[in-house]
């Protein structure tokens, strides 16, 4: 990891979006099976720089980090072909969809939305830091943005698109979803 990311995965505003969110991403990453070096490679810097940038108030994130990672890995001799990759992969979750067949696509956009198939604690405390990164927009706000989030997931034939992480996490994802999503409504 280079000094600009490890500055940026502890910047104070952070609660979800930190070095802890990548690390576990990469464990996931360590579980799939059937991946070339070269594709786990792409993978993992992908991972690394996919929130580097993180301003709750910008729109730009993906785009931005992508830029980080192209520059950084050049730095680091990474081809042209890995940095135009691991950029694809990094704008891939902005809106978490995905084309068919796109296997690191796949996988990519699943790792990153694992955390909504986690354990009802785990899904609890993201839901808490993901408020707090978001303490600037008023409460009201908040759950209309936050029940549109939910609801277009929940809307979503499918919220993983890698088979594996679809069959681990998405029955546990639609319930964390469901139930955040009453807990809006109730106010």
């Amino acid at each position: 990891m280079t000094p600009d990311l490890e500055a940026a995965y502890a910047e104070p505003h952070r609660r979800y979006h930190t070095r802890r969110h990548i690390e576990q991403c990469l464990a996931l990453l360590d579980k799939v099976p059937d991946l070339m070096d070269s594709e786990r490679q792409v993978l993992t810097w992908a991972i690394w720089w996919h929130d580097a940038v993180y301003d709750p108030q910008a729109k730009d994130n993906e785009a931005r980090s992508a830029d980080m990672a192209r520059r950084d890995l050049r730095e680091l001799d990474a081809s042209i072909h890995a940095r135009e990759e691991v950029a694809r992969l990094i704008l891939l979750t902005a809106g978490h969809t995905v084309e068919e067949e796109d296997r690191l696509g796949e996988l990519m956009v699943s790792i990153d939305l694992a955390v909504l198939g986690a354990p009802a604690p785990d899904y609890d405390q993201y839901a808490r830091d993901v408020r707090a990164e978001y303490a600037h927009i008023p409460d009201e706000a908040w759950r209309l943005g936050r029940t549109a989030v939910l609801e277009r997931f929940l809307a979503a034939e499918r919220i993983f698109p890698d088979q594996g992480f679809h069959d681990s996490f998405e029955l546990q994802a639609r319930g964390n979803l469901q139930r955040e999503l009453q807990a809006l409504v109730q106010g």
